[in-house]
């Protein structure tokens, strides 16, 4: 019995690391996310005078359903509808963030560059890594080979491990978005009244935390896959 509580224990504790910051990541965005018709405008319109104001015009300002972001490929900043045509203390966070990475994009920093690098590569290693473990049965099947089908589940995870390592590299990149560029533009330019800044910088935070929550979930799912096989 002692056994059993303590690996019910270990569970839930597991549980709560995984999904524990993807949760609390969707609670903050909730719940500063409500309209707030005193602000001057909405996500959108901050992001578009953020990047006016950098010397950006050339950078467009999209709304999309696949989560906010910056695309350097195509040199566009795109808010999900609600930060994007909201008036929120989220929506105003989360434009200063994604125009941040368009600044870092623009400056040509190295930690961003290697980051476009690392994202780029990571696409095809993802592919390699499913095709890898989709085969995998098929070749024991076919080769009768324990040896080669162990081989196989190794590189798969290893392959979807590098995804970790993505989003773990990625994260100096997020926090200086958050609070070495967003959050001091919103301090200078008083985009928010004082009582809201805590609640921006919990947004900031959320939002650079965003990719641990995607290395938790790479992690679930190399779990998962390491199951099936």
């Amino acid at each position: 019995m002692p056994v059993l509580a303590a690996f019910a224990v270990l569970l839930l504790l597991l549980l709560a690391l995984v999904f524990g910051p993807s949760l609390w990541v969707k609670h903050v965005f909730k719940k500063h996310g409500v309209e707030r018709p005193d602000l001057p405008g909405t996500g959108g319109e901050l992001a578009r005078h953020l990047l006016d104001e950098a010397n950006l015009p050339d950078v467009k300002v999209e709304t999309t359903a696949g989560g906010d972001h910056y695309d350097p490929g195509a040199r566009t900043v795109r808010l999900t509808p609600q930060h994007h045509d909201g008036r929120s203390v989220a929506a105003v966070a989360v434009a200063a963030h994604e125009v941040s990475h368009a600044i870092q994009h623009a400056r040509g920093e190295p930690a961003f560059a290697r980051r476009i690098e690392l994202v780029r590569n990571l696409t095809w290693i993802e592919r390699l890594a499913t095709a890898v473990v989709l085969l995998a049965p098929v070749g024991f099947i076919v080769l009768k080979s324990p040896v080669l089908f162990a081989v196989h589940a190794v590189a798969a995870v290893a392959l979807m491990g590098i995804g970790v390592v993505v989003h773990v590299v990625t994260l100096p990149v997020e926090f200086d978005a958050s609070f070495g560029k967003a959050l001091p533009v919103l301090e200078r330019g008083r985009y928010l009244a004082d009582r809201d800044m805590p609640a921006a910088r919990s947004v900031l935070k959320a939002a650079a935390y965003t990719y641990v929550a995607a290395a938790l979930a790479t992690l679930l799912n190399i779990a998962r896959w390491f199951r099936f096989l």
